[in-house]
């Protein structure tokens, strides 16, 4: 008797990748300002270039082929992840006394100083501005707690407990 092969378990399931509202329309418009703007440019910049000769000794042309081969891996790699993400918006959550993506959460640090830290995609991290990936370490050990819980963080240098503050889901996808 044969085997139904899926199409899944062939490759492989394709991994999925979180986002907020916000930050999958950052990336939607990075994709749109190379494919639409940049690109054309840098062609037309080529096609200018080879036009002028000998194309081992024009500058114009080497530093114009390298930037539309990195626009190009760019526009690869932004189309694929934007394909395989999932958008969730916080304003949409259903359980707002709890940690879940999307998240901005206070916390209380054993020094008694408090942060404030919005769980992001891994794409929209940015620690200057408060956003964590949802699965460093803070991120898995926020998870599903509500005020008032402690954890423990446990990273490569120490661990340290923390105790949630403030629980919040902004509304616009930002934090």
């Amino acid at each position: 008797m044969a085997r139904k092969i899926s199409p899944l378990n062939s490759a492989g399931p394709e991994k999925k990748h979180y986002m907020t509202p916000t930050g999958y329309a950052v990336l939607e418009r990075e994709l749109s300002q190379l494919l639409y703007t940049e690109r054309p440019k840098i062609v037309e910049i080529v096609a200018w270039a080879a036009g002028n000769g000998d194309r081992s000794e024009n500058g114009d042309y080497i530093y114009n082929k390298k930037r539309l081969r990195e626009i190009d891996r760019r526009v690869r790699y932004l189309t694929k992840r934007l394909e395989s993400t999932v958008v969730v918006d916080p304003a949409k959550q259903q359980h707002l006394d709890r940690v879940f993506f999307g998240a901005q959460v206070t916390y209380a640090r054993e020094d008694d100083t408090e942060v404030t830290i919005r769980l992001v995609g891994e794409d929209e991290a940015d620690f200057s501005a408060g956003k964590i990936n949802w699965l460093s370490p803070v991120g898995r050990a926020l998870m599903k707690k509500q005020v008032g819980d402690s954890v423990i963080v446990r990273t490569e240098e120490k661990s340290e407990e923390i105790e949630i503050v403030s629980i919040s889901y902004p509304l616009d996808g930002s934090a």
